[in-house]
């Protein structure tokens, strides 16, 4: 991959020189996983830092035989940073929800790159903290009625991730079992809310491309931060 091309991606690496860059990218290894693979399993943490290149994936809390997803994250985002500063077992794994195309770079390469460039290393922790600020605001999100809490989290995701077009913004269908997790309303309620924000026109999919479209911003927008 092209350095100009990584930067625009992952803003994380803005202050990265080509070299020092060019030198990480040739650690590196893309690969392609179909939807319904695992991409990282739960005894792999720590191994690599994982760059989404293109489609979307699943985090998911795994406990016997069951699985909760605890985050969804689209092309641009990264994964694997904070397992290879802690070395302690995790019960959680990633699947891809959609044809997608990882890139890893190795655990040591990818710290030795970090202490290469003090702003490098600053700019790292700062999205680190704001992932624990988002973990914070979905404590919260907890104290909000069933329709806010799904609000909150297809507009995120849409802020975050989403593809702008004349209907809208798109994002990646997902089934209404991730819905309810990410956004802890139960599957039956949260089923009839997507119900009723299709029947208002707020939100459209459409099943074969597996896309959702937010076709109503400004109201998602405004139920989300109804308080």
């Amino acid at each position: 991959m092209q350095t100009d091309t990584f930067k625009e991606m992952f803003p994380l690496f803005d202050a990265a020189s080509i070299d020092t860059l060019e030198w990480l990218l040739a650690e590196s290894v893309e690969r392609d996983y179909p939807s319904g693979r695992a991409v990282l399993m739960e005894d792999a943490w720590g191994n690599a830092v994982y760059f989404i290149l293109s489609g979307w994936i699943k985090v998911r809390f795994l406990r016997n035989q069951d699985a909760t997803t605890l985050a969804v994250l689209g092309n641009g985002d990264f994964f694997g940073e904070m397992a290879i500063l802690d070395e302690s077992p995790r019960s959680t794994d990633v699947v891809a929800c959609t044809q997608v195309r990882v890139l890893s770079i190795p655990a040591q390469k990818f710290i030795q790159f970090l202490f290469k460039d003090p702003q490098l290393h600053h700019r790292m922790l700062q999205l680190m903290v704001r992932r624990l600020r988002k973990t914070n605001q979905r404590t919260q999100l907890r104290q909000q009625v069933p329709a806010v809490r799904i609000a909150t989290v297809l507009t995120g995701l849409a802020e975050t991730y989403g593809n702008k077009t004349e209907a809208g913004v798109d994002i990646f269908n997902l089934p209404v079992q991730d819905i309810s997790d990410l956004s802890e309303v139960s599957p039956e309620d949260t089923a009839k809310i997507l119900e009723k924000l299709k029947g208002k026109g707020w939100i459209g999919i459409d099943p074969k491309r597996q896309v959702m479209s937010i076709t109503n911003e400004k109201q998602m927008l405004q139920l989300a931060t109804f308080r």
